[in-house]
């Protein structure tokens, strides 16, 4: 009896040793890393794994700039899968900064944000801003960027209308007189893929809506900008969801489910950055992949601070009976100015302006 007494205990410690091991495994090591990006490059849908894997081992080996070439050369120069490994070695850096908050911090947080967005997505002005989009297009899953084309959009955004847009140049040259402004753009520009609405209020605000019904849970800290953030992820189901993708020359549509993450500014109690990643997509749909990264900033617009989108990029897979197509467009943001009486954005900037990163200040707002 004695023996198998001792049998049992040493089984139970073996299994709660690997209960341990499961639930804190060691930071990935560099071989680890190049290792799975040399998968990654025979296998482009292995990307979504190895990104989990940063996101919940860490790495344990400092980041340098070969590493970033080599990450960038094996993935595309893929922007999602880079700043997973920035957002890791901040956290090698400074692990103590990186300290999670209590569940009831985390809870208090959360909610404070959803009141604050909120109110803020009903008190926007009317406003114009220029937004200059770089489109991409790879054939197949390999994440071969080809740039397509440039444009300089004109944006213009009423409350009580939503956006409007006015392409303004195409590869640097000026749009012809029959383009106008529309709600979208992309019979002006039909060769690439094009957005609209998500960037500016409706995103957010149908995420943090109690009918979406979308479930939080705290999985991290970061630094976006020098503040420091609470990073959540989140689930909404397709029958409470808001997102709907579709196609310009057929016409299909389909409302999907989404997931992704929020990085909240633990001080501010906004959001810095969003992504949304599309689910539940219907098996016999042409656009099988679907997601959106958006980075927000304080701008002034009529003397008062307000946070709006700086940068966002967008991706999608389609499929045809020829050919699997991705397309990304690269999006920044700049000139917001009260709206006016015409639909133009002036003090015009070259397509690869980029003014350096500053550090995000709290706004004085009413």
């Amino acid at each position: 009896m004695l023996r198998i007494n001792v049998v049992f205990l040493a089984i139970i410690l073996l299994a709660s040793c690997v209960a341990v091991a499961a639930q804190d495994p060691k930071p990935l090591t560099n071989q680890e890393v190049v290792s799975l990006l040399y998968q990654l490059q025979r296998n482009p849908d292995t990307r979504d794994d190895l990104i989990e894997q940063i996101r919940k081992r860490g790495i344990g080996f400092a980041l340098t700039d070969g590493m970033r070439s080599l990450v960038a050369t094996k993935s595309g120069n893929d922007a999602l899968l880079r700043r997973t490994l920035e957002e890791a070695e901040r956290r090698r850096v400074n692990p103590t900064a990186s300290a999670l908050p209590s569940e009831t911090e985390g809870r208090e947080l959360l909610e404070r944000t959803r009141n604050v967005t909120l109110a803020a997505a009903n008190a926007m002005p009317d406003f114009l801003v220029k937004q200059i989009i770089k489109r991409f297009v790879a054939y197949g899953n390999t994440a071969n960027w080809r740039q397509q084309d440039n444009l300089t959009i004109a944006v213009g955004y009423r409350a009580n209308q939503g956006e409007q847009y006015k392409i303004l140049t195409v590869d640097g040259m000026p749009a012809g007189p029959e383009v106008e402004a529309t709600g979208d753009y992309s019979k002006y520009a039909p060769k690439g893929a094009s957005s609209s609405g998500v960037e500016y209020i409706s995103a957010l605000a149908d995420l943090f809506k109690p009918e979406s019904k979308a479930e939080f849970r705290i999985v991290d800290t970061d630094t976006i900008q020098t503040r420091r953030t609470v990073v959540y992820e989140y689930t909404v189901k397709k029958d409470y969801s808001q997102l709907t993708l579709g196609l310009q020359d057929t016409g299909a549509k389909a409302t999907v489910g989404s997931h992704g993450r929020v990085w909240i500014d633990r001080e501010l109690d906004r959001v810095l950055r969003f992504e949304q990643i599309a689910t539940e997509i219907p098996p016999d749909f042409p656009i099988t992949a679907a997601s959106s990264l958006i980075d927000y900033d304080w701008v002034s617009i009529n003397e008062r601070k307000y946070l709006l989108p700086t940068h966002s990029e967008i991706l999608l897979t389609t499929v045809n009976p020829k050919f699997v197509l991705q397309s990304r467009n690269d999006v920044r943001f700049r000139n917001y100015q009260k709206y006016g009486a015409e639909l133009k954005v002036v003090d015009e900037v070259g397509e690869d302006d980029e003014p350096p990163a500053k550090p995000i200040k709290p706004p004085q707002y009413e």
